[in-house]
């Protein structure tokens, strides 16, 4: 490796890096956000596999296990969980219709990974949607029936007595953009604020709905209710940087202003957004909502992201393929340059990450280089 690295130093320091979101004042360098993810092992073990697609749990495990003893020599620690396969649940909590299906959408598992299929394909389907589902929100009993399976209660009251778990809330979405190219198309979605911006809107405003139709629900369904519920959202969105500003405005923006305010009111609250795509041009706009963290493609950089929200932690910007192609010379040159913007400022909150997914043949060699990079060039007393 070109770069020293005193392994056992960098984790004394990263673990204060973390604290205050990436913010305090006492973090000797920048922070590591990259943690490896469980499609890795294949590439780095040299096994077959799917890693997007489903793992026997049995493999998964004995996977782990290997990649955590060769993290430990590489990376100074254990990086993936270690689940021992055991005896299945006597009952579990149900799975539910998800957010895609209210808009006539489908999910389909292609053998790799599930996508979410539109089924409209004009402003009259659009229209007659979105009449079924204003209805559909209006009546509160009507939308938990739609949205839980009928042995819903049953089986919860099970797993609460026999485990004492009860359904979470629903606190993140694939969307909103994203949510609406993938049920309407991305071009019918574009075309439509320059051909009839008054479905747009209303497009965008059901969406508004159902999201605190779903937030509403799965509030009661979890214990808890408006006055005592946990707060956060995150809004996973990579379509969204295809609109201009004019049509996120009139789009994305009021649904999460109108999410936020509600789940999110407090400055500690979670609110975050991942578009791991160029979202330079809607940076502005996302920074009225003092976002606690966000994740941003690698077209996106770091003083352009610090300059317009101070506050918010930068989960990024190494680009994920550079990380992938497991270049010394470039993830150095990319890390270095992360680190040096954010100096430059006088900052912190810098999260070093991948600008988006960590994807399989991203190797711990690379991440052990992009800890010595840091480590060089991320302090913050130099």
């Amino acid at each position: 490796m070109k770069l020293d690295l005193d392994i056992e130093q960098f984790w004394r320091d990263e673990d204060e890096a973390h604290k205050d979101n990436c913010f305090s004042p006492d973090a000797k360098q920048v922070a590591l956000g990259i943690r490896m993810s469980d499609e890795c092992v294949f590439a780095e073990l040299g096994e077959e596999g799917q890693p997007w697609g489903y793992t026997d749990p049995g493999r998964r495990y004995d996977l782990n296990c290997r990649y955590n003893e060769k993290a430990r020599k590489i990376v100074g620690r254990a990086l993936l969980g270690e689940h021992k396969p055991t005896e299945a649940p006597k009952v579990t909590i149900p799975g539910y219709r998800q957010i895609g299906e209210i808009f006539g959408g489908k999910y389909e598992f292609d053998g790799n990974t599930t996508w979410l299929r539109g089924t409209m394909a004009d402003e009259d389907d659009l229209s007659k949607r979105l009449d079924w589902v204003e209805a559909l929100i209006a009546d509160d009993e009507a939308f938990r029936a739609f949205v839980l399976p009928k042995d819903w209660d049953e089986r919860c009251r099970q797993v609460y007595e026999i485990y004492g778990r009860r359904p979470g809330q629903f606190t993140a979405i694939r969307g909103p953009v994203t949510l609406a190219t993938s049920v309407y198309g991305t071009e019918n979605l574009l075309y439509l604020y320059y051909d009839n911006e008054g479905l747009f809107r209303r497009f965008a405003d059901a969406i508004t709905g159902v999201l605190h139709a779903y937030i509403t629900l799965f509030i009661r369904e979890s214990g808890h209710d408006e006055t005592n519920f946990v707060h956060g959202f995150s809004f996973n969105d990579d379509d969204s940087n295809l609109m201009t500003p004019e049509m996120y405005h009139a789009f994305g923006y009021p649904i999460l202003k109108s999410v936020f305010e509600r789940v999110s009111p407090n400055p500690g609250d979670h609110r975050y957004q991942h578009s791991d795509s160029a979202m330079g041009h809607l940076i502005p706009q996302l920074a009225d909502f003092n976002l606690t963290g966000c994740n941003f493609g690698p077209t996106v950089t770091v003083d352009e992201i610090r300059r317009q929200m101070p506050h918010t932690r930068i989960d990024g910007q190494l680009a994920p393929f550079t990380f992938m192609r497991n270049n010394e010379d470039d993830i150095i040159a990319e890390v270095k340059r992360d680190c040096e913007q954010i100096k430059a400022l006088g900052a912190r909150g810098l999260n070093l990450a991948t600008a988006g997914s960590i994807n399989n043949g991203s190797l711990l060699t690379s991440m052990r280089v992009v800890m010595a990079a840091i480590q060089n060039f991320g302090r913050y007393d130099s």
